[in-house]
């Protein structure tokens, strides 16, 4: 672990710099990401600004790390796909187990991900990267599985398994983002997970899940 000068952080340094990440990932929690400045994020940690770009360049720069370590954790996602099966009373359980652990996901790293998708939309590759990094998780064993499923003769030929995974993904996401919104549909989260998984397995499958 090294400061912006190139130096070794020692543990101390180390500590300074989570405690400044950990202040900032709450902060982004109740405050819009560009009201955000490194004196508050600074005196919220307890220390002053001088301390902060020791460590990082800019509050963008903090974020990304932020973003860097969640997509890191979102690459576990890929367990809840890759290797599992889509058949019978199995495929209806992938399907609510996937569905609940990216909802899950996406809800733990809220504050974050709604600055990653901004810096996304606006263009900002980094951001794209980070982004796509995580959908990917899910993405491309979700291909994998319709494919093999396609060489079963399961789903239809003319399927293309990357289009209707990146599809389902896109769905996903959308969902994730989305989930205090279906209250004032008068949808509960008890209620949203169930149809979700629905539709992703029928998404895949093409079938309706054996429950």
């Amino acid at each position: 672990m090294r400061t912006v000068d190139g130096r070794v952080a020692g543990r101390r340094g180390q500590a300074t710099r989570q405690k400044l990440l950990d202040c900032l990932s709450e902060m982004l929690s109740s405050s819009p990401y560009r009201d955000v400045k490194v004196i508050d994020v600074a005196r919220k940690a307890g220390t002053s600004p001088a301390t902060f770009y020791q460590y990082f360049p800019d509050v963008e720069g903090a974020v990304l790390e932020i973003a860097d370590q969640m997509a890191a954790e979102g690459a576990g996602l890929t367990e809840l796909v890759e290797g599992r099966s889509w058949a019978g009373k199995s495929g209806w359980q992938t399907s609510q187990e996937l569905v609940d652990g990216f909802l899950d996901f996406w809800k733990r790293h809220d504050a974050i991900l709604r600055v990653v998708d901004l810096g996304a939309a606006e263009g900002d590759k980094r951001f794209y990267k980070i982004r796509m990094k995580i959908l990917n998780s899910v993405n491309n064993s979700l291909a994998d599985s319709i494919a093999e499923l396609q060489s079963k003769g399961r789903v239809d030929k003319d399927v293309n398994p990357s289009a209707v995974a990146g599809s389902l993904v896109a769905m996903l996401a959308a969902v994730a983002a989305h989930q205090k919104g279906f209250t004032s549909w008068g949808v509960k989260q008890a209620e949203l997970k169930p149809n979700l998984a629905l539709l992703l397995h029928l998404g895949v499958t093409g079938r309706k899940p054996s429950k």
